[in-house]
């Protein structure tokens, strides 16, 4: 017997029936025969382009766009003197709207220590290396202030990530993780991003996945957050323990994403329901 009648009779003998379990039912049974190809070159699409009107106004115009007040934050960081080197972001990298300009569209990559890093661990790494501060945690208000004020600086300009001989083991352990089968729902990003893509689920439709507009403000969240945070809420979605914040697979996710959106556009800071 498939399992996810198992578990639906399971439930019913248990008198523990739930919408919720009846529509996780009704999600997970139409992925079993398909065989839709990952979208690629002009098929891909950013999801900017499933969003409603009134929301991509809200992305398109800075004044309409809540996350400029993080890119706003990060500009005064950005020149901040901190750390017991007495320095600023600013007193390395001069201006950023021309030393900052595609860095965003490069990320993640591997540093010259062969530590794969993420936007923000390159920022944090500045902290510690350059400044002699303390690093910001993981998803706090400075480090996505600065990542979006950075990210901005890329903005219509493409993703460079490319397969290298340096990325390559990372970048391959990314794609398995795209297509593994994860917690107790048994689904994988693949199933719902590539087989299921423009389809429906609850009412909305299914994006690609691609990482164009990180860090983004999510109408769901009231705040600006990471591409890890919503890769998280992925994991949870699937009722699988979720990665921690910084760990190897996150970053290797999230490479493969990058990777596999190479050439689209940055819409850094985006706007999303």
């Amino acid at each position: 017997m498939p399992w996810v009648w198992q578990v639906f009779l399971s439930c019913l003998l248990e008198k523990r029936v739930s919408l919720a379990i009846l529509f996780s039912l009704a999600i997970l049974l139409p992925f079993h025969t398909s065989s839709q190809a990952d979208p690629v070159g002009a098929e891909r699409q950013s999801s900017y382009a499933l969003m409603s009107p009134d929301t991509k106004a809200m992305q398109d115009d800075p004044l309409l766009n809540p996350a400029t007040f993080a890119v706003l934050d990060g500009q005064v960081l950005w020149q901040e003197i901190a750390g017991k080197k007495n320095q600023s972001c600013a007193s390395c990298h001069g201006d950023a709207t021309v030393s900052m300009k595609g860095i965003a569209a490069s990320f993640p990559k591997f540093n010259a220590a062969g530590q794969l890093l993420s936007l923000s661990g390159r920022i944090n790494q500045c902290r510690i290396e350059h400044q002699g501060a303390t690093p910001f945690a993981f998803e706090s208000k400075p480090l996505l202030a600065l990542s979006a004020f950075v990210a901005n600086q890329s903005k219509g300009m493409p993703i460079t990530v490319e397969r290298t001989p340096a990325n390559e083991s990372a970048l391959a352990s990314g794609q398995r993780l795209f297509n593994q089968r994860m917690g107790q729902l048994n689904l994988s990003c693949a199933q719902c991003h590539a087989e299921r893509a423009g389809q429906k689920l609850a009412g909305n439709p299914i994006p690609q996945a691609h990482p164009t507009a990180y860090p983004i403000y999510r109408l769901e969240w009231q705040a600006v957050g990471s591409l890890e945070r919503r890769l998280r809420n992925c994991l949870v979605g699937v009722r699988a323990e979720p990665f921690a914040f910084g760990s190897t697979e996150l970053l290797e996710l999230e490479l493969f994403l990058a990777w596999r959106a190479r050439a689209m556009l940055l819409e850094s800071p985006g706007v999303r329901p």
